[in-house]
């Protein structure tokens, strides 16, 4: 499968593997019946990297790059993070709202020639919940999978998604509503949404 082709669906699979060095996470293509299919990006993210670097590669063997993110700043709240693709050509920028996110996380997604994109966390109640809950560790996890979902909007529609689908394992769904985005872009910040989300 080609790369177009592979980055043409509208729903994909974000599974994160945790190492002692390295997060790593798959991105499948849907396989047509809400399951994973064919890999088509692979991203590994280094723990305790001083400057955030972050690669979405086109498989395991990271000979072909699809895009990438990089922080403009080494320590920044709300920083900003700009993707670009296997050439270095920007593809779009994104950013945490620090205000908004005290309450309920909020990220920016900017796409050239594009309205601007807000990504939050779809219930105000569940986030307030989570808070509350981060605060009692040893409690555990939420006792139920949809710890995270994002909802991506412009002008309150909502033009993608992104959903955590098990309890125990960082495996998410991206469903992307709006094919006029660019496919990188969202999966670039489907992978901050759990590799930079502060927990």
């Amino acid at each position: 499968m080609n790369i177009k082709a592979s980055l043409a669906g509208r729903r994909f699979h974000v599974h994160q593997r945790i190492t002692l060095m390295v997060n790593r996470y798959e991105i499948f293509a849907d396989d047509g019946r809400g399951e994973p299919g064919p890999l088509v990006a692979f991203v590994e993210q280094k723990r305790m990297a001083f400057k955030e670097q972050v690669t979405l590669y086109r498989d395991q063997n990271k000979g072909l790059v699809l895009a990438g993110f990089k922080a403009r700043k080494v320590i920044d709240l709300a920083g900003a993070y700009d993707v670009t693709a296997h050439d270095g050509r920007p593809i779009g920028v994104f950013g945490k709202v620090f205000g908004k996110s005290l309450l309920r996380s909020t990220w920016r997604l900017d796409q050239p020639d594009h309205p601007p994109i807000t990504v939050s966390e779809r219930s105000m109640a569940m986030a307030l919940f989570r808070r509350i809950w981060d605060f009692l560790p040893w409690i555990g996890d939420l006792p139920f999978p949809w710890k995270y979902h994002f909802d991506f909007t412009i002008d309150s529609t909502v033009v993608a998604w992104f959903e955590k689908k098990t309890r125990f394992r960082d495996h998410y769904v991206v469903v992307i509503e709006d094919d006029t985005l660019d496919r990188r872009l969202v999966l670039a910040q489907a992978v901050a949404l759990d590799a930079l989300q502060s927990r």
